[in-house]
C-alpha cells in the first residue's frame, strides 16, 4: 500500500495555485489542495536576498503519485526553481488517510 504524503509547494499567486491544483484534482492525482495566500518568503537568488509573497499550496496524495505531480508543476510553474517537496505522513486519522487514498487510487 502506498503512503500518504503532503507535498509542498510554493507558487506566485493564487490564480496559478487554483488552476494547478484543479488540474491535479481532475487528473485524480491529488485529494485535496489547501492554499495559503500571503506568505512572506525571503530567499537568496543569483547572489541577491528577494524578499516576495507567494502562495504556499499544500497537497494530499500518495507516495506513488509524486513523481507526476512534481513534472505537472514543473511544467505548469511560472518559477524556473519551483519548490516542490513531499513529506511523508507517518501517522494520522485513519479515516482521513483512508479518503486519500480513495480519492486518488484511480489514477
Amino acid at each position: 500500500m502506498s503512503k500518504c504524503v503532503y507535498i509542498f509547494w510554493t507558487c506566485a499567486n493564487e490564480t496559478e495555485a487554483k488552476n494547478v491544483a484543479r488540474e491535479l484534482l481532475e487528473k485524480r492525482l491529488i485529494a485535496c489542495a489547501s492554499l495559503v495566500p500571503g506568505v512572506t518568503s525571503l530567499y537568496r537568488w543569483e547572489g541577491k536576498v528577494e524578499e516576495d509573497e507567494e502562495v504556499k499550496v499544500i497537497l494530499k496524495s500518495q507516495g506513488k503519485h509524486f513523481a507526476n505531480i512534481r513534472d505537472f508543476i514543473q511544467a505548469e510553474s511560472n518559477y524556473e526553481v519551483p519548490e516542490i517537496v513531499q513529506v511523508d505522513i507517518s501517522q494520522g486519522s485513519p479515516s482521513y488517510l483512508a479518503w486519500i487514498m480513495e480519492e486518488t487510487c484511480k489514477s
